[in-house]
């Protein structure tokens, strides 16, 4: 498919990026709004109305599995545009800017699981939940930093992108392989046949995004029946939506991957995300006990978020710097970068997905998983955000390489 631009523009990318956090940053604090709802919808009066709701049953589906299954795919559909283009023309580019987030993220993702895995030693049926704690939301983390504000060097805050981006992909790479059964060949076929379409469609130059959409949406159907999750259909059609612009057109905002982009932004910021909150943070929380939080699933959880993603994401970035293998974020002090570390533990939209893919048939552990989650992300957040608020700006880390993400 596409191939890296030969010589891409730094100004163009900058404000590429300065778009993405602004959206990103705003659509985090409207998650933790609208968090705050569902969980006082779900332990009010409306709590009947509104879990019903979810399970009403609209062409074949609920309206949970609408939402997780169909929406979702749309979000996905901007995670694989993010990821190519930061890989092909973006800060991700180039291996020195893939390191440090690279390591970060692999780290983040290893240490979670693990102390997930270790608080559950005993507890066999929860071990298909050992990559709940592996997930960064990217919106909720840079909703933190946009409350910080300047604050936070801009390295750092690339630097969180870089790493939830690579983060979205190891998370898409364990979905596809951890979290699929029951596979149709038929259906698999079907789906393949769509992207051969759609690689073709890139091969031969086509820049219209109304045929790429149009078999994508094809593609979602098929995924669906196939039994590997429909949201991986839109990582897939992402995959294939060209990087290069028309020819006749000068302007690289005119390529199809960056109208899709710039086109769903704010739709998946304002309102895809905030409805998936909405719809799957609601948890009662009457007759909760100390004994059931403590329980080794939700405990598992919020550890594995908490501790593990902080341990992970610094251990392994100090450690790529270290031994020279990484550039440093410029600017940044260490007590700054472990802030951001702590920030990564907030796991809450793609935990709680996998959640929901790790225990389908099982409500009480869907309530302790999202119990967990809720814990391990609030704790993170505030940990971070109190760290970074009275972390010191002076003295910089002293990079032993050329600093990454001026």
């Amino acid at each position: 498919m596409d191939r890296p631009a030969s010589s891409p523009k730094p100004t163009r990318r900058i404000s590429l990026m300065r778009m993405f956090f602004d959206s990103e940053a705003s659509g985090g604090l409207i998650l933790m709004g609208v968090t705050v709802i569902a969980l006082a919808i779900a332990n009010s009066p409306l709590a009947d109305a509104y879990f019903g709701l979810l399970k009403t049953y609209v062409f074949g589906l609920s309206i949970l599995h609408w939402i997780n299954d169909a929406l979702m795919a749309v979000f996905f559909l901007l995670v694989g545009l993010e990821i190519k283009r930061e890989m092909l023309d973006g800060q991700l580019s180039t291996w020195p800017r893939r390191m440090l987030p690279g390591i970060a993220a692999f780290g983040g993702m290893v240490v979670p699981a693990l102390v997930y895995l270790a608080i559950t030693l005993n507890e066999p049926q929860l071990h298909h939940g050992w990559a709940i704690p592996a997930a960064t939301d990217i919106a909720f983390a840079l909703g933190v930093l946009a409350i910080l504000g300047s604050r936070v060097p801009a390295s750092l805050k690339i630097f969180l992108t870089a790493l939830a981006i690579l983060d979205d992909l190891g998370a898409i790479v364990i979905i596809a392989f951890f979290y699929t059964s029951d596979l149709s060949l038929m259906m698999l076929g079907a789906a393949a046949l769509c992207l051969v379409a759609l690689v073709a469609f890139n091969r031969f130059g086509i820049v219209s995004l109304l045929p790429y959409l149009t078999v994508g949406a094809v593609l979602w159907f098929f995924v669906l029946k196939s039994g590997i999750h429909a949201t991986l259909a839109g990582v897939a059609l992402a995959l294939t939506i060209p990087l290069q612009a028309d020819p006749k057109k000068t302007r690289a905002e005119d390529a199809p991957l960056h109208r899709l982009e710039h086109a769903l932004h704010g739709w998946v910021a304002y309102a895809i995300i905030p409805i998936f909150g909405l719809a799957n943070a609601g948890v009662s929380l009457s007759g909760l006990s100390l004994d059931a939080i403590l329980s080794p699933l939700p405990l598992g959880i919020a550890l594995g978020l908490f501790i593990g993603k902080q341990a992970g994401v610094f251990a392994f970035s100090e450690l790529a710097i270290r031994l020279n293998l990484a550039d440093v974020p410029a600017g940044a002090t260490r007590a700054q970068c472990y802030g951001v570390a702590l920030l990564c533990g907030i796991g809450f939209t793609m935990s709680l997905f996998i959640g929901a893919l790790a225990f389908p048939s099982q409500p009480e552990l869907g309530d302790a998983t999202k119990i967990g989650v809720l814990m391990g992300s609030a704790l993170s957040a505030l940990a971070g955000y109190l760290l970074l608020r009275i972390a010191p700006r002076e003295r910089p880390l002293k990079p032993s390489r050329p600093a990454a993400y001026n």
